[in-house]
């Protein structure tokens, strides 16, 4: 019989006035017996409409059965037959709007908690097995993957085990994207990180970081020079987006993507390193996504008072709802119906305050929102000494300026078809490079669309 409890097995987790000090991760995990106990809350439902709901099409039902059955090593190798970074996806995917919202028992009462399954079994894995990934028989073809973050590092994944030659190459100086560099350690620890980039070179991937393509080589060389018969573009989004007011170039001022890799890459928040960063007493950061979220949070634990501000209200607000459950708890306050109009600063260019206008909604705007609209005479200044801007960002136009023929939209993200394939013959293109800043599990599922594409070209062409 199935358990037929109306909320999920709760989470342990650390104490909102004890986590608000530290960067370490703030939920715990499940035990055995509460990954057993939540599992059991699985209807086994025959369409599974779960797993039309995951970007990686996991088998949802089949690995929570077997995790009920406390099969749980068996439970991540069906998870691992389609998903590259369980133990990341379980950790950061907005399972409530793909997965867990198609599941039936969110009908009456809570879905049941997949993604917090999905983290048991692949730390589980983790902690138990001891068996290291093995290297396919080669093809004798080479395939380069440009960038290191969720979109490379799953068509890295599929393509090495397929037998290509696959060399990455990642303009930081470590691989993991955005999963190092914008998510906090208190949501992903980067040794998970770290332990999913060992796994692809133990299956033979080739990771050469500190090469900006574009600068340090060309994707012409890479295919013309070096061989390489088709080249993958996983770059991201990491060109951050201003609002264009007044003061925005004062001292004080940061955009989220400095100041998250300040703290996740550089390790700003760990004395153990002389990672220079402005520690700040009163921040205002600017948006309402999990971006937002994760610098507001990061600023609290480094000692600020911290407010968001945002445009429209808590119902509109775009980030997670359990990251904005967290940043309440731990003190941060929500400013929402707000909006910056300048930033103030003294006469040696630091920060000062901001100066904001309150905003009510009115008829809903193209993206289906109610638009905010300014009222009248209601300017009002927040005393600050730092505004981080998390308002969203676009890809880098090094790229594309630097590779003839390669075709983008007017936001500089490039175009690519459902299949990967860009407008330059044997490149192929997926993630936030493609559709602009979207979710790990959407950059997982376009490198799995365009391994499969370019095995498809290359075997076309042999």
């Amino acid at each position: 019989m199935p358990n037929m409890s109306l909320e999920k097995t709760k989470m342990p987790e650390q104490a909102p006035e004890v986590r608000n000090k530290n960067f370490e991760e703030v939920a715990l995990g499940y035990t055995a017996e509460m990954a057993k106990e939540e599992a059991s809350r699985c209807l086994n439902c025959k369409n599974m409409p779960c797993v039309a709901g995951c970007p990686v099409n996991v088998q949802i039902p089949q690995f929570i059965a077997l995790v009920a059955e406390g099969k749980f090593e068996e439970g991540y190798q069906k998870i691992a037959e389609t998903s590259t970074l369980p133990a990341i996806c379980g950790r950061v995917c907005p399972q409530e709007s793909q997965c867990e919202g198609k599941c039936v028992r969110g009908v009456k009462g809570e879905s049941v908690g997949i993604g917090r399954l999905e983290r048991f079994c692949a730390d589980w894995h983790m902690e138990h097995s001891t068996e290291k990934p093995k290297k396919a028989e080669s093809n004798g073809h080479k395939v380069a993957v440009l960038g290191a973050g969720p979109a490379s590092l799953t068509c890295a994944s599929d393509l090495v085990q397929l037998g290509y030659d696959v060399t990455m190459l990642e303009a930081f100086h470590a691989a993991g994207g955005v999963l190092i560099y914008g998510i906090p350690e208190f949501r992903l620890p980067k040794a998970i990180v770290a332990k999913e980039v060992e796994n692809l070179e133990a299956m033979g991937v080739k990771i050469q970081t500190n090469v900006v393509v574009g600068k340090s080589v060309s994707i012409e060389d890479l295919m013309k020079e070096e061989g390489y018969e088709a080249v993958f573009i996983g770059t991201g989004a990491g060109l951050p987006s201003f609002m264009g007011i007044e003061g925005e170039n004062l001292n004080g001022v940061f955009s989220a993507n400095e100041y998250l890799t300040r703290i996740n890459l550089m390790k700003a928040y760990d004395g153990k390193h002389d990672t220079p960063i402005f520690h700040a007493k009163k921040v205002a950061v600017v948006g309402g996504g999990n971006v937002a979220m994760d610098a507001a949070r990061c600023a609290k634990r480094m000692g600020a008072d911290v407010s968001i501000v945002y445009r429209r209200g808590l119902e509109e607000l775009p980030a997670r709802k359990e990251e904005v459950h967290h940043a309440m708890e731990e003190g941060i306050e929500f400013k929402v119906l707000n909006n910056p109009v300048k930033i103030l600063g003294d006469d040696k260019g630091w920060v000062t305050g901001m100066e904001v206008v309150k905003m009510e909604l009115g008829e809903a705007d193209a993206s289906g929102r109610r638009r905010p609209i300014a009222v009248e005479g209601s300017n009002y200044v927040m005393d600050l000494d730092c505004v981080i801007m998390a308002l969203g960002t676009s890809p880098n136009p090094i790229l594309k300026k630097s590779t003839a023929g390669l075709e983008t939209n007017k936001k500089g993200c490039i175009e690519a078809d459902e299949t990967g394939k860009t407008s330059i013959e044997g490149v192929y293109a997926g993630g936030d490079a493609v559709t602009g800043a979207a979710t790990v599990i959407l950059a997982m599922g376009a490198g799995k669309t365009a391994a499969k594409s370019i095995d498809e070209y290359i075997k076309s062409k042999n």
